[in-house]
């Protein structure tokens, strides 16, 4: 499974079953909700029930543990959050979610560990930038998974491949509110195709 995650922001319930088969054909399978969307739990409601299957299904923007009992109760997979809060990691662990908390320091980042994160969102990435990111993974275990969210794309993937990212959080890049499904599907192709040609050199 590619290491993108699809950050699907102002999404509404009508029109996220098509957006969310057009990432899968394009070979995108980890897609966020942002709870800040309208109607958020409804659209991942949907997406849970129609593609569970088919991939990780889960919301942005979680700040805390309620939110995370709700996803859970209709079938989120993934809980992503703009900041470290322990509580929010460990109520998405104990009900066995995944885990991507944002975080920026090293002290954020080793307290995100601590309370088991299954990955890190660096955020904003576009403010460390991969130097940055090189030196902060210089510190950390060698196998954390970590995330660049916030003006990462196509065009700098190599970059901040070459620092040791593990994937990317793409939003306004990938997706804008009210963006046909054809549209986006083009827009995914180019993002997949950019990713699979950074990983193999």
């Amino acid at each position: 499974m590619r290491e993108i995650i699809a950050i699907l922001r102002g999404i509404t319930p009508p029109e996220c079953l098509a957006i969310t088969e057009a990432l899968i054909a394009a070979g995108i399978h980890k897609i966020e909700v942002p709870l800040n969307s309208p109607d958020p739990f409804q659209s991942i409601l949907r997406m849970s029930k129609t593609f569970g299957d088919d991939a990780v299904i889960g919301a942005g923007t979680v700040l805390t543990a309620e939110d995370v009992g709700r996803l859970a109760d209709i079938g989120a997979k993934m809980v992503v959050s703009p900041d470290c809060n322990p509580e929010v990691i460990s109520a998405t662990k104990s009900a066995g979610l995944l885990s991507y908390p944002g975080c920026f320091t090293a002290t954020e980042c080793f307290t995100a560990l601590r309370f088991r994160a299954d990955g890190l969102k660096i955020f904003p990435a576009s403010l460390m930038g991969p130097k940055g990111l090189s030196a902060l993974r210089a510190v950390l275990p060698q196998k954390t998974a970590l995330y660049a969210v916030g003006g990462v794309g196509p065009d700098n993937f190599d970059d901040w491949r070459s620092a040791g990212i593990t994937g990317f959080g793409l939003g306004t890049n990938l997706y804008a509110p009210g963006m046909d499904s054809q549209t986006l599907s083009n827009r995914a192709k180019m993002i997949v195709k950019a990713y699979d040609e950074s990983e193999q050199e």
